[in-house]
């Protein structure tokens, strides 16, 4: 029979906020409930009836209440079929109760590995009885309704509330499924733990949290985005945010944390097509506007300053999909709330995974992240002349840009702006090329200005394009068979080149 009706429950569980309402319906639907240690106490306290499970199982807990639970009175109780007569004449025969409903939620062992530094306190903080009666209970989901943590406390008590203690063979497997997740998510986070040292080459990723997107990268394609995007940002206003969107997010935010001073980014399909880093908050949008302001449309706007009235103003004057800062001023906020559907996100101070993998040939690519971002020290000349002050901060900053732009990628920069780059080309000679006609197409006088490759050139083609458009210095990582005709080229017309020993390669 697929309904069942909820006659006694076993509840052990860590957070209790939220319990009551819950214990107190069950009370009154004449559920007989059994508990343990501190969630007896709790119940108790609400004057509402429970038998402790020492006095189910005639053991005390032991071993500092590591052991609790486990005991064939108990699951004996959870894991019997109905239906098989055997098994209930085994119940019957070492006097187990059946027991129709376990409420359990895990000693918090993600958060005690994020606060806490003596392994001791980690390791006591994962939960064997509670993740063994969560297994159990939704193994035996033809009989046992499970409940797996306390983000489903709402769930149980509407159902209590709505069928009066019954419950459908659907309702017990959709719990048992949450069951499920909860434990894989749980052991997931443990081997993750137990991984940092051991280093076992076995890929385990679990992300409760999700966000139904509109649609993927197309209309036609279907989108989620597992994560929780309120730890990265908190949404002031506008439409609901695309795949897309979080594409650019991602590679906005990427780029401005290698900024220090104010520095406003302006990002298009995951490149960068407006750069500028001015003390002045308005000036550095101004000149990242300029950079591209074709591009510029639709784009997605990143900053690591506050916007102010006077640069609202400016930045309200194009059409753009999402703006992110550290602090928007009221009257800022006001302005960019004028249109309904623009997308205005506060940044929040929080940390981001170290990693990152994507899916490709039905399995997974992981690797860390870059977090190379080369210094003016890190900068070695290797032609006659070196790179003046200026230059040198010119390369430091163009070397950024590039860094985080598709490859084949060439930047030219002048001044802490972004005059062009040249993305996603198959050869770096094309790449060059499309940068230096970019920037000149928005016109830059690009002599004097300074180029940045991802990688190193292959030839002394690209060196010899850069000196004809008025480059003046160049950064790039070396490493190629060749490299000694660029530096010959560069150093016979007096081109200021350094390298850097790595490549930033961007795919």
């Amino acid at each position: 029979m697929s309904d069942k009706r909820i006659q006694s429950a076993l509840i052990s569980v860590f957070y209790k906020e939220g319990l009551a309402d819950i214990v107190k319906i069950l009370y009154n639907l004449d559920v007989k409930i059994y508990s343990t240690g501190g969630t007896f106490s709790y119940i108790n306290d609400l004057n509402i009836p429970a038998e402790k499970v020492e006095d189910l199982t005639s053991y005390p807990s032991i071993l500092g209440g590591r052991v609790k639970t486990l005991h064939p009175s108990v699951f004996g109780g959870i894991l019997a079929r109905r239906e098989n007569r055997g098994d209930l004449e085994q119940l019957t025969k070492y006097n187990i109760p059946e027991i129709d409903l376990v409420i359990v939620d895990l000693y918090p062992f993600e958060e005690t590995v994020k606060s806490a530094d003596a392994e001791e306190e980690i390791i006591e903080k994962i939960d064997i009885g509670g993740i063994s009666l969560i297994r159990a209970a939704a193994k035996n989901f033809n009989d046992v309704l499970v409940v797996s943590g306390r983000e489903q406390y709402a769930d149980i008590l509407t159902l209590l509330k709505e069928k009066q203690g019954h419950t459908s063979i659907a309702d017990r497997r959709l719990f048992a499924a949450k069951a499920f997740q909860t434990s894989s998510h749980y052991d997931t986070a443990i081997f993750n733990y137990f991984n940092i040292q051991a280093s076992i080459p076995a890929f385990r990723e679990s992300i409760n949290m999700s966000y139904p997107l509109r649609y993927g990268e197309n209309p036609h394609q279907k989108g989620i985005f597992y994560g929780d995007t309120d730890l990265i940002f908190e949404k002031l206003h506008g439409k609901e945010i695309s795949y897309n969107n979080l594409l650019d997010l991602e590679a906005g935010l990427n780029l401005i944390d290698e900024f220090r001073i104010p520095t406003y980014v302006i990002i298009k399909h995951n490149n960068a097509c407006g750069v500028a880093s001015r003390e002045n908050h308005f000036e550095a949008w101004k000149d990242a506007l300029a950079c591209d302001p074709v591009s510029a449309y639709g784009g997605v706007i990143v900053t690591n300053t506050s916007v102010d009235e006077m640069t609202a103003s400016e930045i309200d004057k194009i059409f753009f999909e999402i703006i992110i800062a550290p602090k928007f001023t009221d009257s800022a906020l006001k302005i960019l709330k004028q249109k309904k559907n623009r997308i205005i996100l506060l940044r929040n101070d929080s940390d981001r995974n170290n990693y990152g993998f994507r899916s490709l040939l039905n399995g997974v690519l992981w690797q860390q992240r870059d977090n190379s971002t080369e210094s003016a020290g890190q900068m070695i000349p290797v032609t006659t002349r070196t790179p003046k002050p200026a230059e040198l901060e010119d390369l430091v900053f163009a070397n950024i840009i590039v860094k985080h732009s598709k490859s084949n990628a060439i930047v030219i920069a002048k001044n802490g702006q972004l005059c062009a780059s040249g993305i996603g080309q198959t050869s770096r000679v094309d790449a060059l090329k499309q940068a230096i006609e970019k920037a000149q197409s928005f016109g830059f006088d690009i002599n004097g200005a300074v180029m940045a490759s991802d990688a190193f050139f292959p030839f002394a083609d690209s060196v010899e394009i850069a000196y004809k458009a008025g480059i003046t210095a160049i950064v790039q990582p070396g490493g190629s068979v060749r490299d000694q005709e660029s530096i010959d080229y560069c150093t016979s017309n007096g081109i200021a080149m350094v390298f850097t020993g790595i490549r930033h390669f961007k795919h």
